[in-house]
C-alpha cells in the first residue's frame, strides 16, 4: 500500500523523514532520495546486512557520482569533522539510503535540520549501525541546493547534537563549569589588582604606609574582572533554570534517562 503525504509549504528534509517515520508501517523502514541518485536494486543487500542483526544500516556512496569543488569536497570536511567530534566513525552522513528497524525510527526525534545528524542519533540512543557501499548515479534532473555553504551550518547544528548527547539531562555540568571558570578567573583578576593596590603602600623599609596613589580603577583589567565574575554568576543561573526545564521535562512526560534493548530473565513486567 503506497500512501504520499502532502504538506501544507515545504517544511524541508528534516519534516519529510518525521512525517515518513509517523505514518510508515512496518519492520523495517527505508529511505531513499527521490532525485535518482540511489540505487533500488541495493536494498536488498541493506536488508540482508540488517538481518544478521544490526538497528541501522546506512549507504557509503563509495563512488560518488558529483562534482568535486561543491559536493564531494565539503562532504569529506564534513564526515571527518563529524567523525572525530561524535565518535560516530562513519564515512558518508549525507547518504540519505538507510534501513531502519521500526523502533529505531520510533525514537528519533527530528526538529530544525537534525536529518543531517541520524546517525549521530541512532548512536547516542544505543542502536547498532552498519555501512555498505552503495551505487551512486548522476543527478539527470534538477539541481541540488547543498554546497560548501551548507557546511558551515552543518557545524553549528553539530554542537546543538554534542550538547543533547553530553548535557540534554545534566545542563548544569557545563554551564556550571563555564561560570566557575569565568568567574574564578574574575576573582583572581580582582585579587592581582588587590595585591597591586597594597604593594605599593610598601616602601623600601618594608612598612605599609597606607595606599598610596596607584588608582587600580583606571586599569581595564579591573573592567575585566568585574565582567568575568557577572558573567561566571550569569552561567551559573542559566545552569539553574536549564536544570528546573529538564527536570520538568522528564517528570511532567514520564520520561527515562536511559534506554532498554532488552530485560533478560525475570518477570519483565515486574
Amino acid at each position: 500500500r503506497v500512501v504520499a503525504i502532502q504538506f501544507r509549504r515545504n517544511h524541508g528534509q528534516t519534516a519529510g523523514f518525521a512525517a515518513g517515520f509517523d505514518q510508515a508501517r512496518g519492520r523495517y523502514i527505508l529511505t531513499i532520495d527521490a532525485d535518482r541518485q540511489n540505487d533500488p536494486a541495493d536494498i536488498p543487500a541493506m536488508i540482508k546486512k540488517l538481518e544478521e542483526g544490526y538497528d541501522v544500516v546506512n549507504g557509503w556512496r563509495e563512488n560518488r557520482q558529483d562534482a568535486f569543488l561543491m559536493r564531494k569536497l565539503p562532504s569529506f570536511i564534513a564526515n571527518r569533522l563529524i567523525a572525530r567530534l561524535s565518535d560516530v566513525p562513519l564515512r558518508d552522513r549525507g547518504c540519505s539510503l538507510r534501513v531502519f528497524r521500526a523502533e529505531v525510527t520510533e525514537e528519533l526525534k527530528l526538529y530544525g535540520e537534525l536529518h543531517r545528524f541520524i546517525p549521530e542519533m541512532v548512536s547516542f540512543a544505543g542502536f547498532s549501525m552498519a555501512e555498505v557501499p552503495v551505487n551512486h548515479r548522476p543527478r539527470v534532473a534538477g539541481t541540488s541546493k547543498y554546497g560548501i555553504s551548507r557546511t558551515f551550518r552543518v557545524i553549528v547544528d553539530l554542537f546543538t547534537v554534542l550538547f543533547l548527547r553530553k548535557y540534554s539531562d545534566r545542563p548544569m555540568h557545563l554551564f556550571g563549569m563555564l561560570g566557575i571558570s569565568s568567574g574564578g578567573l574574575g576573582v583572581l583578576m580582582g585579587l592581582y589588582l588587590s595585591w597591586l593596590k597594597v604593594w605599593s603602600g610598601i616602601q623600601a623599609n618594608n612598612f605599609w604606609i597606607g595606599f598610596r596613589d596607584y588608582d587600580i580603577g583606571e586599569r581595564p583589567l579591573l573592567l575585566l574582572a568585574v565582567l568575568l565574575v557577572i558573567l561566571g554568576v550569569q552561567f551559573l543561573v542559566m545552569g539553574l533554570i536549564a536544570e528546573l526545564m529538564v527536570r520538568t521535562y522528564y517528570e511532567s512526560q514520564n520520561k527515562t534517562v536511559y534506554y532498554i534493548r532488552q530485560v533478560i530473565g525475570g518477570d519483565a513486567n515486574s
